[in-house]
């Protein structure tokens, strides 16, 4: 890791998100490439999807996708769709850096709760979760859908 500080910027243009790329796939190994990605994050963008990232020496070390929801349960709410720190980074708060600036958009947007989901097998992300104040509150459940011909 490099002495330079650190800058959460959001990845608004094409060249950004390529930089963002490589990092998103360690969370997401099923893409299968920078042009997939691109692709499904022009889409998600048109549903209000954003990429926040924290950056270092023009690097993307951490990544925190989101969008602003509203529903019946939560009221306007921040939904955290991917929070994902490059190996290298691990262990130097980028993810609760993120997490708390996510928090303070939620504020700012008016929402009344930051959201996410995690595997229920992902034990070491479910302990930085509650170390960051979030707390278990359902259990989502989903099924598998044949794509129709």
């Amino acid at each position: 890791m490099s002495n330079s500080p650190a800058v959460l910027r959001h990845a608004d243009t094409p060249e950004a998100l390529r930089a963002c790329y490589a990092v998103m796939k360690q969370l997401r190994p099923h893409l299968q490439s920078e042009a997939e990605f691109l692709e499904r994050v022009a889409r998600q963008v048109a549903e209000g999807y954003r990429l926040l990232a924290e950056w270092q020496d023009g690097e993307a070390i951490a990544l925190a996708g989101y969008r602003l929801q509203e529903n019946l349960v939560y009221g306007k709410f921040l939904y955290v769709d991917d929070l994902v720190t490059t190996e290298a980074a691990r262990g130097s708060q980028c993810g609760a850096r993120l997490l708390d600036a996510l928090s303070d958009i939620a504020a700012q947007s008016g929402c009344l709760r930051l959201t996410l989901d995690t595997g229920l097998a992902n034990a070491l992300a479910q302990r930085f979760y509650f170390r960051q104040g979030l707390l278990t509150s359902s259990m989502r459940f989903g099924k598998s859908i044949a794509p129709a011909r």
